[in-house]
């Protein structure tokens, strides 16, 4: 059966706190789906707590892919989540089982569905050769150099913006063009047909609420502690993309003294409303998407129903 004549691919999507691990243990209850986790901080290891990762309980019910694939300290970019994730689409299909795209980076999403800029894909050792470089004379250095052959990418990075800064010589390295004259260049989409199940509020407030009472959760489970312990690795800082989490930068520095455990909560909630604000925009511009109020009481439901219709197109 060619990707066409497939069942289309379901993506549940959301806000964070929207519901949507619970709606995906609904939906695993009823199907032999295997879940393809589209979310840039439930990649990284030992970080549980404040990426409300699905826990041991949850992912023994139904196999889930792109969890704890990541050291911290390690980089993933949109492109490398296309590739895995059009792998797993297939390799799960093979299985006879239904893959189901479940999370709220919005940026996986567009990627997947509409391709890339054509970067050339990593290469470990030359990654490893300009974080060498970074580790003697600094990142601002490692800048400088990346402004001598590609001065418009370094005019819009922070000469501390580590992954980004090593991103951008790792592709000249590579390429031999600056990253600058590559955009532009799109990937191939691919060929597989979507269906998208958004999880929205119908009020602000009631997502606002939900998004406190986690947070304080996350607090009451040990997120302080669980933050502290990364920090002490001693190779991590927060202009990396797995401190920059949500959540993850207010306790990186609260841990430093630099505000006090009020402020960090209250920064974090601010910084997770931001963001639950800036996922239902990207939503509400799709062109095509079933809308599901992720405050009704029977949302859950709604999205089994939803699902159902989705494997009979």
């Amino acid at each position: 059966m060619s990707t066409l004549e497939s069942p289309p691919v379901v993506c549940l999507m959301g806000p964070t706190a929207s519901g949507k691990s619970a709606a995906c243990l609904a939906i695993a209850a009823r199907w032999p789906i295997e879940i393809i986790n589209v979310d840039s901080a439930t990649i990284y290891r030992g970080m549980d707590i404040g990426t409300a990762k699905p826990s041991p309980a949850e992912q023994a019910q139904v196999p889930q892919h792109l969890l704890d694939i990541l050291d911290p300290a390690d980089s993933y970019s949109a492109g490398q989540f296309r590739v895995d994730t059009l792998a797993l689409i297939d390799e799960i299909r093979a299985r006879g089982r239904i893959p189901l795209l479940a999370g709220g980076t919005m940026m996986y999403f567009k990627t997947l569905r509409d391709g890339l800029d054509d970067l050339p894909q990593g290469d470990p050792a030359v990654r490893a050769a300009i974080d060498a470089r970074a580790a003697e004379h600094g990142w601002p250095s490692v800048h400088a150099e990346l402004a001598l052959v590609d001065p418009p990418t370094a005019a819009r990075l922070s000469p501390n913006d580590s992954q980004r800064i090593q991103r951008a010589l790792e592709i000249y390295t590579i390429a031999g063009q600056p990253m600058s004259a590559l955009i532009g260049v799109k990937a191939k989409p691919t060929e597989h047909r979507y269906v998208n199940l958004c999880l929205e509020p119908s009020e602000r407030s009631g997502l606002h609420k939900r998004i406190a009472q986690r947070f304080d959760a996350m607090l009451a489970a040990g997120l302080i502690d669980e933050v502290r312990a990364l920090y002490r690795r001693g190779d991590l800082h927060e202009d990396m993309a797995s401190i920059r989490c949500v959540g993850y930068r207010q306790a990186w520095a609260y841990i430093e003294g630099r505000i006090d455990l009020k402020t960090m909560r209250e920064q974090g909630l601010a910084a997770t409303r931001q963001l639950g604000k800036r996922q239902v925009t990207w939503l509400r511009a799709l062109d095509e998407r079933v809308t599901i109020d992720c405050l009704a009481s029977d949302a859950q439901a709604q999205i089994v129903d939803a699902f159902a219709r989705a494997q009979q197109i």
